[in-house]
């Protein structure tokens, strides 16, 4: 029993042993060949410099299919295409100002009043000097009243009958002188008054014609223009009150408030602490244009109403459609540019004068043609594939460069006219330096 019990007990001692020889010898084996296998990787890589690069294969597209290029981009400012400097035509001192930078005006609505008591003054003396013209004019046209030629032919029998006194007194003192019984004296008097009552007799006469007549018509012409002149100097006055309201010319926004109560207003601008030139600025800010100076290198790319998209840096995810709608007549020497005029089509709240913007010209396309021969391939690559004027394709271990001849650019990329066929292993971004046949490694 003693000797069973014995049988079934482990024999650790032997277990205390140590694995075996075999054992042992493949851990070791194992752990070289690891060490062995990082040590080349190791080696290798420091060996192998080549630079690592990224590859991408392109494809071509027919030209007709490909997307609508961009073949300029230009920035400028937005300007409102009509922005008016609203000026005061008569002189004063601001009463009253009821507008304020950015409201929202109607055309006609009242924005600024001045005083107008002197205004008012002068209208008042131009309606008397009227009213009393017209009466001088009204009395020339209608002639003499009967009471007044009457009153003249009463001034003429009266002469006439001073006359016929007269002519009795001379021939009373002709006789008593002939009868040596008056004076010489007394016969000269009665000549004179004899001769005087004559001269009265006729100028009543012609005056008493001259009321049967009338004025002359010369006359009356001349009251006439008097009567036009003083109704020019009454309409100047009321023209002079109605402008010390100033109203909106257009409907639209206030961009400037230039003067404040109580500032003295001129018709021309003397400086910024003297009177003021003008009272506001406004414009319609539904009419927006974007200002480019384009350079004369790439002024040929361009044409009147050619379509571009605008963009600001102040929201860049907005994008406008917009036209050129004016090409400026004449360069700018200085700067050799031409300065041109990029309607904004739709115009919202967002767009502000003054903001910087930048207009990406578009492409025309081409129409398709109809002969049955086939379009054009093109390559849209990657605008980092690109370095001066050629892009580097990966070809057996190696960076191949590659002439192109590029086209417009676009949302996808660079169109490639020439010198890509489709299929080739681009090299996305060509490292610095990186020059033809350069080994290269791809990129995992």
């Amino acid at each position: 029993m003693d000797a069973e019990l014995k049988n079934l007990q482990i024999d650790r001692t032997r277990r205390r042993s140590g694995p075996s020889k075999w054992a042992t010898m493949w851990i070791v084996i194992g752990v070289l060949l690891l060490v062995g296998l990082g040590a080349w990787q190791l080696l290798s890589g420091k060996l192998d410099s080549s630079p690592v690069v990224e590859v991408r294969r392109v494809t071509a597209v027919s030209a007709a299919n490909a997307p609508e290029g961009v073949i300029l981009n230009a920035t400028g400012y937005i300007v409102a295409a009509h922005r008016i400097e609203l000026a005061a035509k008569v002189v004063g001192k601001v009463i009253w100002i009821g507008v304020d930078k950015g409201d929202r005006v109607n055309e006609g609505q009242v924005l600024v009043r001045l005083e107008d008591d002197e205004y008012q003054a002068y209208l008042t003396q131009a309606k008397g000097q009227l009213a009393s013209l017209q009466s001088k004019l009204d009395e020339a046209t209608h002639g003499s009243r009967p009471e007044e030629i009457a009153q003249a032919l009463a001034n003429l029998d009266s002469a006439k009958a001073d006359l016929e006194n007269a002519r009795v007194n001379l021939d009373r003192a002709r006789n008593t002188l002939r009868d040596h019984v008056g004076s010489q004296q007394t016969l000269d008097d009665a000549v004179g008054r004899n001769d005087s009552a004559v001269h009265k007799v006729n100028a009543l006469q012609k005056a008493y014609e001259l009321v049967k007549l009338g004025p002359r018509q010369e006359e009356i012409d001349s009251l006439r223009g008097q009567v036009q002149q003083a109704k020019g100097a009454l309409a100047y006055a009321e023209t002079n009150l109605a402008n010390t309201v100033i109203r909106a010319p257009v409907t639209g926004t206030i961009l400037e408030r230039a003067v404040e109560k109580g500032e003295f207003v001129t018709t021309s601008f003397v400086g910024d602490r003297g009177a003021k030139g003008y009272v506001v600025s406004i414009a319609d800010l539904n009419d927006l244009e974007v200002e480019l100076d384009i350079s004369q290198n790439d002024f040929a790319k361009l044409h009147s109403g050619q379509l571009g998209t605008v963009t600001t840096d102040a929201f860049p995810d907005l994008k406008y459609d917009g036209f050129i709608k004016e090409i400026s007549p004449e360069a700018n020497r200085q700067k050799a540019t031409v300065q041109i005029k990029v309607k904004v089509q739709k115009p919202d709240n967002h767009l502000r004068p003054e903001m910087n913007a930048s207009v990406a010209f578009l492409a025309e396309k081409k129409p398709s043609s109809d002969s049955g021969v086939a379009a054009k391939a093109v390559v849209i690559v990657p605008a980092s594939a690109l370095k001066s004027g050629a892009v580097f394709v990966f070809f057996d271990g190696k960076a191949v460069r590659r002439a192109v001849k590029t086209g417009a650019t676009s949302g996808q990329g660079i169109r490639i006219e020439e010198g890509l066929t489709g299929g080739e292993d681009l090299i996305v971004t060509p490292p610095p330096g990186l020059k033809d046949g350069d080994k290269v490694r791809i990129k995992a």
